[in-house]
């Protein structure tokens, strides 16, 4: 296979390639991605499979923020990092009391917004990945993100309550239809950089389920937000986990049904409803909005 190596590229970069496809970029493409005018270096050769006896690299934590055929771009606090995948890879999900079990996954777990622990040695100038591990939960999320539209949230929902019949009679019902009536709205709140619920936001969020059940044809719109501070690739990145964690909890504790769910959407910090220049605004504007909704054609019906 034909290596790429390239010093960490911009932010824009960053955006540019999330969005490209799972093939493999040339290294023009590369390079018009590369808007600071960084110099890309290419080092034709395969990735070994066998990884032992190369010099150790830097371990390389945060989210995926692009992923290509034989790579992944992993952004943290300090930039972001290209690391090679090799079939040698260790890929592992921790789950369970203090993430102790751990299942071996493919490459293809590897999805863009999933937040990564690699362990890295160093080859011709570049990193290539020994081990890359997450959570359980957060590849849930990152797959809910993935595939949240309204046909495949209805999918999943007829799945789980083997009652396709109604799953579809609702999608139809409001498939169209794009005026609705809030009900409500119930923020849930987050620290710095996480997207974990806390006791009282879990409290919240059941609360708002059983609010949103009591109306009749209510559906819920789940966003997310976060504060100013970081890049918008990484705020981005962290306002989907954050809609994608909520709606997790909705579904998994709360009960609410998939296909009574519209599609969450990350906002990153777009909307903030407190002034960001002080501690006390952004931590209100690190938050997700549960917002209760009713169809206006069918509101008090």
């Amino acid at each position: 296979m034909t290596a790429i190596f390239k010093k960490p590229v911009s932010i824009l970069a960053v955006a540019s390639m999330a969005a490209v496809s799972p093939t493999a970029l040339s290294a023009q493409e590369l390079g018009a991605a590369n808007d600071q005018g960084e110099v890309l270096t290419t080092v034709y050769g395969s990735v070994p499979a066998d990884l032992e006896g190369l010099a150790e690299g830097p371990d390389v934590e945060g989210i995926i923020s692009a992923r290509n055929d034989g790579e992944i771009m992993v952004t943290g606090p300090a930039g972001a990092t290209t690391v090679l995948l090799s079939d040698g890879t260790q890929i592992r999900a921790r789950s369970g009391l203090f993430g102790l079990n751990r299942q071996q996954l493919g490459q293809d777990s590897l999805l863009n917004g999933l937040p990564v622990n690699v362990k890295t040695v160093r080859w011709n100038n570049g990193l290539v990945a020994t081990r890359v591990t997450f959570s359980d939960d957060d590849l849930e999320t990152a797959n809910i993100v993935r595939a949240g539209t309204s046909q495949q949230f209805a999918q999943q929902g007829a799945a789980i309550n083997k009652n396709a019949a109604a799953t579809e009679a609702l999608r139809g019902r409001f498939g169209d239809i794009d005026q609705y009536n809030v009900k409500g709205t119930t923020n849930v709140y987050f620290d710095t950089g996480k997207h974990n619920l806390s006791p009282e936001a879990r409290a919240n969020l059941c609360n708002a389920a059983a609010e949103a059940e009591a109306l009749d044809n209510a559906l819920l719109l789940v966003v997310g937000y976060t504060d100013s501070t970081g890049s918008y690739e990484i705020n981005q990145a962290l306002s989907d986990r954050r809609a994608g964690r909520v709606v997790n909890f909705l579904q998994q504790q709360c009960g609410w049904k998939p296909y009574r769910m519209l599609t969450p959407t990350g906002l990153a910090d777009s909307d903030p409803t407190a002034d960001n220049s002080t501690a006390a605004g952004r931590a209100q504007n690190r938050r997700v909005a549960v917002n209760i909704l009713v169809s206006k054609s069918v509101d008090g019906l």
